[in-house]
């Protein structure tokens, strides 16, 4: 069943939209402005988004614009709903990637037959374009990636770092690539008195300091093993000399740099509008996410404090009021997430 997201101010031009969508059989998921719509489209991307213009909080150019910039929402074919049937308008909207645009008032059979028409065009879309997983575990495991991987990799120089040991500092020269085989790492960038702002955590089977070698700059972020690790090194002239020759290769760590953009984009969006509880929820959840299923998250509250970039204290708080909630248990210090559906829908 196809999935749509209607993004309207109008409760009751909602509420009827959702209802003849519906009988149609198609789900239907509903947001009241353009920032829950936003946010709602890139927690669960659908399969087609009905959104109004002139809305509070975000227009709908906004919420467009915003899409169109996002690896997993930029394919996602877009209807505008609107009341304006002025050109200018209308040509804006195409102008930012609108699939089409809708003036009410409209029939129902023009509304059904255009997000069919766009569904099909993006089912023909997706059936032409190669499919490829995220991760570079998942990577190793196709065929074009294994002898990829075997000659970056292998007869590599091998470091075992502590506990609060360094990988590298911001604005140190960039001369390696890094892959984790064993522990975990965190990468973060300090202001001027010593405060922490976590960017990343890294994982065995992550790589991590691609980013400066391949803009040829210093390192951006300086990269700490938060538990002993163990890393191999691949110098950078054979990382780079590998990627100019390997087409797979250097397709992987496009994605993998987009999907970093994407990322760091949605954090900095969370931060700008989000509540703690929010940005809190969102943190446990990219950290399950990125651990195993059903195993419990084992951080520090200061590590936690700084990926959601908020106090050590407020943290503890928001904690607290999740156990008490039932949202998660906390036993030694490790978190266990009870209701991740209930966390997801936690109101911005």
């Amino acid at each position: 069943m196809k999935r749509i997201l209607i993004i309207e101010d109008n409760t009751e031009v909602r509420e009827n939209l959702a209802e003849l969508l519906e009988l149609s059989d198609y789900e239907v998921e509903t947001a009241e402005n353009g920032k829950v719509g936003v946010g709602k489209a890139l927690q669960s991307p659908p399969d087609l988004i009905l959104c109004d213009v002139m809305m509070p909080e975000l227009d709908g150019f906004g919420v467009l614009r915003i899409l169109e910039k996002k690896p997993e929402t930029s394919d996602i074919p877009f209807i505008f709903l609107t009341a304006k049937a002025e050109r200018v308008d209308f040509r804006k909207g195409m102008n930012l990637g609108a699939d089409d645009y809708l003036t009410k008032p409209f029939d129902d059979v023009e509304l059904l037959d255009a997000i069919e028409m766009r569904l099909k065009k993006s089912e023909r879309q997706q059936r032409d374009q190669p499919t490829a997983e995220g991760t570079w575990s998942a990577f190793a495991r196709e065929g074009k990636g294994e002898a990829a991987l075997a000659a970056l990799s292998a007869n590599r120089e091998e470091r075992h770092y502590g506990k609060k040991d360094f990988l590298f500092q911001e604005d140190d020269t960039a001369r390696y690539l890094f892959l984790i085989e064993t522990g975990q790492i965190k990468t973060f960038c300090s202001n001027e008195w010593g405060k922490e702002y976590i960017n990343q955590l890294y994982r065995a089977g992550d790589f991590l300091g691609y980013e400066a070698l391949l803009r040829d700059k210093p390192y951006a972020e300086s990269a700490v093993a938060t538990e002993p690790t163990r890393v191999r090194l691949i110098p950078k002239a054979d990382f780079l000399d590998l990627l100019y020759r390997d087409r797979d290769l250097a397709a992987k760590f496009i994605k993998l740099l987009a999907g970093n953009v994407v990322e760091k984009e949605q954090r900095l969006l969370s931060l700008a509008y989000d509540s703690i509880r929010k940005r809190v929820a969102e943190a446990l959840l990219r950290l399950a996410q990125r651990g195993e299923a059903a195993a419990p998250i084992r951080i520090r509250r200061e590590d936690l404090a700084a990926l959601v970039g908020t106090a050590k204290e407020s943290v503890i708080r928001t904690l607290s009021d999740f156990k008490t909630e039932g949202l998660i248990a906390v036993e030694g210090g490790a978190i266990h997430l009870l209701r991740q559906q209930q966390l997801e829908d936690l109101p911005g």
